[in-house]
């Protein structure tokens, strides 16, 4: 297709989209506007796919040729995100609509606002369709594993010349509703196509949006109208609980506000949220629990690897004064016997939790993860953190969306594994060093291993191993001690 024509089609699709906004005596005005982007050299391109994001592609290919911009993510992210920016109404004008329709429909209203972020391509569907994902049966309920391949790595020239970039401060980080239209840089991504809902939470303006890189089905985040630092308290229960009131059918989670369990952007409050039933939300209760003066909250301990109270009830209030005693007495509570400290001798804190939230047949529901972040001599990273043997599959820390049983992988595993297999089936191979030992013990425990069977086993295996990850996390372990002293715990709140 030759250059001119493209930009002719991409348009004649950008009126289409924005047809309360553009009309056709705009089509002359688009055309220079998307020349001046690409550039004006008549050359021929090839277009495989005529969607609008196909053409946006084809686009910045043609703006490469034309030396419009460098080939790098970075310089092709900020152009897309313009060329997108056509087919994406004002901030007003989504939050126009998406208020007008919630007071009729609040699930066509999410619904709306979801497909616009995906077809103005500010949720990387294409990208997100790479991920490697599976689930793994284990005792705790069916575990999922995604090999996270949607995030683009960045090219070491990009690396260099964003290095030699003065720093400006602003947006003050990636979560700030400052970058609402933002054009990005090559040291900060582009978000000129970025849209943010504004809803009120606690008598504050917040913000609600999608996650470009989603990990799970509309995976969305919920910010604070400030730059304020993430704190668990009282008021993230109470703010959890209107959320999931407010946004039907999604979950609301916070990660934790200390280092190593903390595995998120800890200079910004925001919580996480989407439409997925995750494994620990399915994972049933194994203890019942009663606490006094709550006769109507339902408690129990759940069978999950990690230490989980689940409350439930109809009255939110209970709910969050409830959680919040929990959580007090977690923060204060020691027990040597099973290494759990509150604090350091310097009063270093330890102890916090991860919460999340939900809706389930008309009841609030919540789960209190508790979190430790020690360290010691035998485990440097984090006494509940994956410990070393296991950190050749996952060494990042548990956050929120781990900790509910969904594994983010590092993407390097994609390879590795095809090695592994490799391994195991006696062929030629470049498995790494640190996937030795583990290996052996597959191959030792498997006596027929075949190409047929080799991947399903590798996954497996690899399910097992997050199994493990989790179980390092819990604070309370899953034998009769730990479990002993779990109860103990809850008998002290």
């Amino acid at each position: 297709m030759q250059a001119r024509e493209l930009i002719q089609t991409f348009i004649e699709k950008v009126i289409i989209f924005q047809d309360t906004l553009y009309k056709a005596e705009d089509q002359q005005y688009l055309f220079n506007l998307v020349l001046d982007l690409v550039g004006e050299e008549d050359s021929n391109v090839a277009v495989t796919d005529q969607s609008l994001i196909g053409l946006k592609d084809a686009l910045l290919r043609l703006a490469v040729a034309n030396s419009r911009i460098e080939n790098l993510v970075a310089e092709q992210d900020i152009l897309g995100a313009k060329l997108m920016d056509l087919v994406t109404p004002l901030p007003s004008a989504v939050n126009r609509h998406f208020w007008h329709q919630y007071e009729s429909d609040p699930q066509q209203a999410l619904a709306d606002f979801y497909e616009l972020s995906r077809a103005n391509d500010y949720v990387k569907v294409a990208a997100i369709a790479k991920n490697i994902a599976y689930q793994v049966p284990t005792q705790y309920g069916d575990l999922e594993i995604t090999i996270n391949l949607s995030k683009p790595e960045k090219d070491p020239k990009q690396i260099a010349l964003a290095k030699t970039m003065k720093q400006t401060g602003y947006p003050k980080c990636q979560l700030c509703l400052e970058n609402e239209g933002y054009t990005g840089r090559l040291d900060f991504p582009a978000r000129r196509n970025h849209r943010i809902i504004r809803f009120e939470l606690a008598g504050q303006t917040w913000g609600f949006q999608y996650s470009p890189y989603a990990y799970f089905n509309e995976h969305s985040i919920f910010l604070d109208g400030q730059h304020e630092p993430m704190v668990i308290n009282e008021t993230t229960f109470k703010n959890l609980l209107q959320i999931v009131k407010q946004f039907p059918g999604y979950f609301a989670g916070s990660n934790a506000d200390l280092p190593i369990v903390g595995g998120s952007i800890l200079t910004h409050e925001h919580y996480q949220g989407g439409r997925h039933d995750f494994p620990m939300a399915k994972a049933p209760i194994e203890t019942p629990l009663h606490f006094n003066g709550y006769n109507d909250i339902q408690a129990g301990i759940v069978k999950w690897p990690m230490s989980v109270i689940r409350l439930t009830s109809a009255n939110a209030t209970h709910l969050e004064t409830l959680a919040a005693q929990i959580l007090t007495s977690w923060q204060n509570y020691s027990d040597p016997s099973v290494q759990i400290l509150a604090h350091s001798e310097d009063g270093t804190p330890h102890h916090t939790i991860t919460p999340i939230a939900r809706m389930r047949d008309g009841q609030f529901e919540i789960d209190l993860v508790l979190r430790d972040n020690q360290t010691s001599a035998e485990h440097p990273d984090g006494i509940y953190h994956p410990h070393a043997d296991v950190q050749h599959i996952k060494k990042e820390n548990i956050g929120l969306i781990e900790v509910m049983g969904l594994a983010i992988l590092p993407p390097r595993l994609k390879d590795e594994m095809a090695e592994v297999e490799h391994y195991l089936c006696d062929q030629p191979n470049q498995m790494a060093a640190y996937h030795q030992e583990w290996a052996d013990t597959i191959k030792a425990a498997n006596t027929s291993i075949t190409s047929d069977n080799v991947t399903e086993l590798v996954r497996t295996e690899v399910g097992k191993v997050f199994m493990r990850v989790l179980e390092d996390a819990g604070v309370f372990k899953c034998n009769e001690q730990g479990q002993a002293a779990f109860i103990k715990f809850t008998q002290h709140v």
